[in-house]
């Protein structure tokens, strides 16, 4: 089923990790045409049959290692984007879920071959750190979206924001 535009939808889920000391996990990749470094939250495409809950918890454990993940509510929905594939139109739809842990070490080891091809590393960031890198975040907002969370908590509906 294509969406408008002959697009075919990708639904995707996010996590929005903090850690115990409310520092967020975030991982790089190297924009190469722009010269940018671009940061992201842990997520990516629901399979056929996974509730974006579901794909939410199996990249979780795909990307970082880490299991038996409590996650929170649906807290931002991204404006929905366009990405090419194979030659293939894709409209990205993402939800972003909250989920607090213990700060930990994360473990790649069972990185996709794509993400071993895409993703550059990751690291923790404060929202004062956010707010001072020129590196492009996702979502845009994200120094801003991340301070209001931690200090109001998850929002009663999503926000809807870019990236």
């Amino acid at each position: 089923m294509t969406s408008a535009g002959g697009l075919l939808p990708r639904p995707t889920a996010r996590v929005v990790l903090v850690d115990d000391t409310d520092r967020l996990l975030l991982f790089s990749a190297r924009d190469k045409a722009r010269g940018v470094l671009r940061w992201f939250t842990p997520g990516g495409g629901v399979k056929p049959g996974e509730s974006h809950e579901q794909a939410a918890l199996r990249e979780l454990r795909e990307e970082t290692g880490l299991s038996n993940v409590s996650l929170g509510p649906e807290i931002w929905r991204g404006r929905p984007w366009v990405t090419v594939r194979a030659g293939i139109a894709y409209e990205v739809r993402q939800r972003y879920f909250v989920a607090r842990v213990p700060a930990f070490d994360v473990d790649t080891a069972s990185f996709e071959d794509i993400e071993r091809s895409a993703i550059s590393g990751h690291r923790w960031w404060t929202v004062a750190e956010l707010a001072a890198t020129s590196d492009v975040l996702r979502p845009a907002e994200l120094p801003e979206l991340l301070a209001s969370l931690l200090l109001y908590g998850p929002p009663a509906r999503p926000i809807t924001v870019d990236g």
